[in-house]
């Protein structure tokens, strides 16, 4: 029996050690793509490839609007910031509560008590500047609990606003006498990297909409750590 089961013995190790050899670089090449493909998110908007790994991409553009402290934010006080754009207005009655509602529970989803989210921004345009003045946006905080040291509630000259929604953040913003509230927004967030690139858009009246912003923000708070890191090794 001896003679019969050590060759039996010796061919089974050689299957599994042959099946071991087969599968680790198999496994290996999955987790590999399955990292490349869902830690690293698209980029919308016209690029231009310029070389084999060099591509310039979509930047929101420079701006300035004035805060519901009066206080004027521009790209460069938001420089190096993370930020979730949305339009609205203060007397919408339609889809503005709701959106608002889902940024406020951003808030509590997104602790500033946890440092990893200490560099997330909000921000939200009014699409009715002229009523929506400043001391009105402050009232508008307050009543949705705002924290507005980092959700900021922006207004200014109505054509600015709505260039930097059409063509800044890709989102529709505009009057429009046909609407029943005068305007017409976007639904949308909109999430920026901290080189103003737009990385995701997400419906900001529902649920699932904000949960795939919360999971993307957290993918993109990893990609920005990890470009540090090469850049500074």
């Amino acid at each position: 029996m001896s003679a019969e089961f050590q060759p039996a013995s010796k061919r089974r190790k050689i299957i599994v050690l042959s099946f071991l050899l087969g599968i680790v670089p198999v496994g290996l090449l999955f987790f590999k793509l399955f990292d490349n493909h869902y830690t690293t998110l698209p980029y919308y908007g016209q690029h231009e490839v310029n070389a084999p790994g060099d591509t310039t991409y979509f930047q929101v553009p420079p701006f300035s609007f004035t805060d519901q402290d009066g206080q004027i934010i521009t790209n460069e006080t938001v420089k190096d910031k993370i930020l979730v754009v949305d339009f609205i207005f203060t007397s919408c009655k339609s889809i503005c509560p709701k959106m608002t509602k889902r940024l406020s529970g951003l808030q509590i989803n997104l602790p500033l008590s946890d440092k990893a989210y200490k560099d997330v921004l909000f921000l939200s345009h009014t699409v009715d500047p002229e009523h929506d003045t400043p001391k009105v946006l402050k009232e508008y905080a307050r009543e949705n609990q705002a924290d507005t040291a980092r959700w900021k509630f922006l207004t200014g000259d109505a054509a600015t606003i709505y260039r930097q929604g059409n063509l800044g953040y890709l989102l529709s913003a505009l009057v429009d006498s046909a609407s029943a509230e005068q305007f017409v927004h976007s639904p949308n967030f909109v999430l920026v990297d901290k080189r103003r690139h737009i990385r995701g858009v997400y419906d900001g009246t529902t649920s699932q909409g904000v949960n795939d912003l919360v999971q993307d923000i957290k993918l993109l708070i990893g990609e920005e750590r990890r470009r540090v890191r090469e850049a500074n090794p």
